[in-house]
């Protein structure tokens, strides 16, 4: 942290500034930043002055909520000491009174339940350290196999998917600057422009020098806008719609043929399931013009350079393994991978979503990315642990699914760190019964979200301005962020709860960590000969070098910014296609459910909702939750513009306003995923699960919609959601 004078003499009421050099808490790109505080002594008041900070990544650019993130952290609703709750009212006790009430509740459940009794349930916005000390917690402080996290919601297609195709799973295969070396650039369900809005130049310097851009999505985005091709494909089809475009590459002659046969295989199981696909067919269950099909196949197979960029558009389906497998069967068929201007990336949605899931967070994973049902990857886990093997619990479920376990009160607790399940998960009046009808529930927060106001014990940790770990951003790149102020009131590190915590179970010698540093050389050696290696990545390096790619095996190792230039992770060297059939996954409509509904992000909110509803300057930009529908499509259902809306499924329903826009699809309506209560639109989503990673189908639901009509009461008043007052 460093002090800057200030001699500006007009100024003598105020304090001198401080300057906090850290990086952006939200999106995977890990915008770097400089926030300059000054206080006014008179009024005690503070302002504030954000700039970038130039790195490799953003370059320096920071978007809206970069600007504005410092609001949250310094927010006067940030909780500052524990609470228990005593005759139903979260009341204030000491630090001691709570976490003996947290380890005396959880070994009671424990011993009458069992150990998989309770459940721990993570989030991706966590530091590596803590992602790796909360999986740590989990097997070896609480000894559950009950342990999943966000991210669930967020990667998991993608990370299934580049594990079976390549052999390992990184959000981008190749640097963010080989983009400018590619000619051919698709971005399929992603919305860059206003999810990861500082990588924007990017893709318009690529698209200066001659790159030809095709953006597949039912909207037209802010992305979409700046595209030479916009695919507008109906939601769930994304599968069929690279089979159009894979026929068209094989028929035409433009696969790669030297790299196919020389570094994949399966390629001869692919090519007869395309022979019997008809691009009719295609057309038909994509909604996408055959001529449309055809160009965008032919840029890209033509383009001696080419990326592929994948998000949660392609990703959050009952089908989204297999959709990103048919993106990447295109870019082996055209051997566009390995090679500078050539590469798939999975755009990464949370702040530590890639180094969230490497050490230990999901169900069936240990940390370096290693298999919790591989005895070889158990062994080492556990000596590096120092217990036995068989002492490391089993694998879990997904996160969806343990809240189906709670419902059916197969778990009775659990803890909660980074994150507000009653609001991300499918099916959200299942998830809000299953979660109030737990024996206990302890919430480690930084505010009381929607979660945290259901819990029975509520714990305050520190934000990203006071708390030193690092983050992995989408690149796979390993960043250092270094605390910039002391914690507010009694709020303390997620990661030295965990350790007290630990202690009062009986685990101490397995937590005995003094700061970050000493977890993350922990980490180094538990990911040592991982597929998420991080052994040769330490502090001092970060602190010198910016950052470090993995994998790097060796501390003398440059990491590897490039992957699969020779080989593939598999054991034989070579990468799998997998032929995908054509069909249009998720919900059907019907008489009754006549519209898909999908959802998203907006610019100014990130995630729940939980932080950035808290920026004043980030809320007044969208006040509340909307559904964006096409007019004709609003006419034909009585609905106008500006007016409240009813949406319903099978599952529930959702009231947020109307936004006409002849930007979607007619047969599709999308609402943000940021409010919560009757705004919150995982009230209506589809809890289907994806067979092969378990992601939740949030973008394909059955959904009829009608005008919402306020009630009066006797006195003729209803409140904004029309219930009487």
């Amino acid at each position: 942290m460093t002090t800057i004078a200030n001699n500006r003499g007009t100024e003598r009421d105020t304090a001198p500034a401080i300057k906090m050099l850290t990086q952006c808490p939200f999106c995977s790109v890990q915008c770097k930043m400089a926030v300059e505080e000054k206080v006014d002594e008179r009024t005690g008041r503070a302002a504030y002055t954000v700039s970038g900070i130039p790195n490799a990544a953003s370059e320096g650019r920071l978007c809206v909520k970069g600007m504005n993130a410092h609001q949250h952290a310094t927010s006067r609703e940030r909780l500052l000491y524990p609470m228990l709750r005593q005759d139903g009212v979260l009341t204030r006790v000491s630090w001691e009174e709570a976490l003996n009430e947290v380890a005396g509740r959880i070994a009671a459940i424990q011993s009458n339940h069992g150990r998989d009794s309770v459940s721990v349930y993570g989030g991706g916005s966590l530091t590596n350290e803590t992602a790796y000390l909360l999986g740590k917690f989990a097997r070896i402080g609480l000894r559950t196999r009950y342990i999943d996290y966000n991210g669930r919601f967020c990667m998991s297609a993608a990370a299934s998917a580049g594990s079976k195709t390549f052999g390992i799973d990184r959000g981008l295969t190749n640097p963010l600057s080989d983009i400018a070396l590619a000619e051919c650039i698709i971005l399929a369900g992603t919305n860059i422009a206003e999810c990861q809005p500082t990588l924007m130049p990017y893709f318009t310097r690529a698209k200066e020098t001659g790159a030809f851009i095709i953006v597949i999505d039912p909207r037209v985005t802010a992305t979409a806008e700046m595209a030479d091709l916009h695919l507008q494909v109906r939601p769930g089809a994304d599968a069929a719609l690279v089979n159009g475009m894979l026929k068209i590459i094989v028929d035409e002659g433009l696969t790669d043929a030297s790299f196919v046969e020389g570094r994949t295989k399966g390629y001869e199981e692919l090519k007869s399931t395309l022979d019997e696909m008809k691009l009719e067919e295609i057309t038909a269950l994509t909604g996408v013009d055959r001529d449309r099909i055809i160009e965008a196949a032919l840029a890209y197979g033509r383009a001696k350079t080419g990326m592929v960029f994948t998000a949660r558009g392609v990703e959050q389906h009952a089908n989204g393994h297999l959709a990103v497998r048919n993106f990447l069967n295109l870019v082996l068929a055209t051997g566009k991978i390995g090679k500078p201007g050539c590469g798939y990336g999975a755009v990464t949605g949370q702040g530590n979503g890639q180094g969230g899931r490497e050490h230990g967070q999901k169900a069936d994973q240990l940390p370096g990315y290693r298999l919790i049902d591989n005895e070889q990857d158990r062994a080492y886990i556990a000596g590096v642990w120092k217990i036995n093997p068989e002492e490391l619990p089993g694998k879990g479920v997904s996160a969806y699914e343990m809240m189906e376990l709670i419902h059916r009160k197969e778990i009775k607790a659990m803890f909660v760190m980074g994150s507000n399940p009653i609001m991300s998960n499918p099916n959200a009046p299942l998830v809000e019964e299953a979660i109030e009808g737990l024996d206990f529930l302890v919430v480690a927060d930084m505010f009381l979200s929607e979660t945290a106001q259901l819990a029975d014990v509520v714990l305050p940790v520190t934000a990203y301005l006071e708390n030193t770990g690092t983050m992995t951003n989408l690149e796979g790149r390993v960043l250092l962020r270094q605390a910039a102020r002391e914690a507010p009131g009694e709020a303390v590190h997620d990661w030295q709860l965990l350790c007290s915590l630990s202690a009062r179970l009986g685990r101490a010698s397995y937590f005995t960590f003094d700061e970050s540093e000493q977890i993350f050389e922990e980490l180094r050696e538990a990911s040592r000969g991982g597929i998420a290696d991080y052994y040769g990545i330490t502090y001092e390096r970060l602190l010198q070098e910016e950052g470090v790619y993995w994998p790097c095996p060796e501390k003398d190792h440059p990491g590897t910014n490039r992957l699969f230039e020779q080989s593939f992770a598999h054991a034989d060297g070579r990468a799998v296609f997998q032929p995908v059939p054509s069909q249009s996954e998720g919900e059907a409509t019907t008489g009754a459910y006549p519209l898909l509904l999908t959802n998203g992000r907006v610019l100014s909110h990130y995630l729940t909702g939980a932080q950035t509803r808290r920026s004043p300057a980030l809320a007044a930009k969208e006040i509340e939750n909307f559904m964006e529908i096409h007019p004709e499509t609003a006419e034909r259902h009585r609905i106008e513009d500006g007016t409240l809306v009813s949406i319903q499924s099978s599952r529930g329903t959702v009231i947020v306003r109307s936004r006409l826009s002849a930007r979607i699809r007619k047969d599709t309506v999308f609402v943000p995923m940021h409010w919560g209560d009757v705004q919150n639109v995982n009230r209506v989503t589809s809890p289907s699960l994806d067979p092969f990673c378990k992601m939740p189908d949030f973008k394909v639901s059955a959904v009829q919609i009608s005008p919402f009509y306020e009630p009066e009461s006797e006195e003729g008043e209803a409140d904004e959601w029309g219930v009487s007052t």
